[in-house]
């Protein structure tokens, strides 16, 4: 059985439609990912998902299980506490307080008391070195790259078995992004379940084994990822891939356009 299966979501802010009768399914122990360009709902979906629509003032109807658990209704803490946490797009850090201090924020959805809390923290310093060595620094400090690790580091506080990540590759430069892709991964290696929303559909696809495209609100495309990074649709919209024998063809017509200008002059 699915970890986390969504049916017929749809979401509006307003009178605007966000989702439309989207069904998602996030494998137990996999990682899935959504690729889609900007407001293509893929944030909305994470929001739904953690149960954080009502502060962007959206409203949802369709349906949320986890594990068979519907999360419907539940609070953003609750499905916290059920092992649901996102990371939100744009490395939310809490800027003013110290690395520590936001590590500590994190464990305060934590299950397993104060034992589970010190193996989450130990586990978090293996992933990500720097956030030990830098524990006592404002974390409005940190560059792009480490304040990414913070907020993925203080989501891992609270133990998920379900990890919702919103573009986590957004803004860094290509070495550090490629850091990220490797943790994730190892963050999945250890039994943690990711669903990954990402415009940067090349690392979106290697890390995962499952991809959904989200085109206006609605699942144009879905399946094993690399079938769907083999799909010239796939290929041309997000990868950059050029259809050559199309390319061939414009250039072919292009120099036969030439010609028959010159001749005609």
């Amino acid at each position: 059985m699915a970890t986390l299966e969504i049916r017929a979501l749809s979401v509006g802010y307003g009178p605007v439609r966000a989702l439309r009768d989207v069904s998602v399914d996030v494998p137990a122990g996999a990682i899935t990912a959504v690729l889609g360009g900007n407001g293509a709902g893929k944030t909305t979906l994470l929001r739904a998902v953690s149960r954080t629509l009502g502060f962007h003032r959206g409203t949802a109807t369709g349906s949320v299980h986890f594990d068979g658990q519907p999360l419907d209704g539940l609070r953003p803490a609750q499905v916290v506490a059920a092992g649901v946490v996102q990371v939100p797009e744009g490395r939310q850090v809490f800027a003013r307080m110290t690395v520590a201090d936001n590590l500590r924020a994190g464990a305060l959805g934590a299950r397993g008391g104060r034992r589970g809390t010190g193996a989450a923290l130990n586990r978090v310093h293996e992933l990500f070195p720097v956030l030990a060595e830098r524990a006592h620094q404002r974390a409005g400090l940190l560059s792009g790259g480490e304040q990414q690790m913070l907020a993925m580091g203080r989501a891992l506080m609270a133990g998920p078995r379900l990890l919702l990540l919103d573009e986590p590759s957004l803004g860094l430069a290509p070495l550090m992004a490629a850091r990220i892709a490797e943790t994730i991964q190892e963050i999945n290696a250890a039994g943690t379940s990711v669903m990954l929303v990402e415009q940067n559909a090349a690392i979106a696809l290697r890390l995962a084994s499952t991809a959904y495209v989200l085109d206006v609100g609605e699942v144009a495309l879905g399946g094993p990822a690399d079938e769907l990074a083999a799909t010239d649709e796939v290929r041309r919209r997000y990868l950059g891939v050029v259809d050559e024998t199309a390319a061939e063809d414009a250039d072919a017509a292009a120099g036969s356009s030439r010609t028959l200008s010159r001749w005609s002059a």
